[in-house]
């Protein structure tokens, strides 16, 4: 495995979810609110947090697009 990979910060992941919810796609959900995503993000990984899981990043993609991240790598 050539790729170095670090542990993701929780808020990307957070942020992640949180657009997986509100987006098919690159089209928007027009039942989802990005209020409830965030939200319901949170809970998602704030046991997974508290349960020790880690969840590996890669390093972005040359002159690729990560819409899901939040926060700065």
């Amino acid at each position: 495995m050539d790729d170095k990979l670090k542990p993701a910060d929780p808020s990307d992941v957070a942020g992640s979810i949180a657009f997986a919810l509100r987006f098919n796609r690159r089209k928007r959900f027009h039942e989802g609110d990005k209020l409830m995503a965030d939200i319901t993000a949170d809970h998602i990984i704030r046991p997974l947090d508290n349960s020790g899981f880690v969840i590996m990043k890669k390093p972005p993609a040359p002159g690729g697009d990560n819409p899901g991240q939040t926060g700065n790598s």
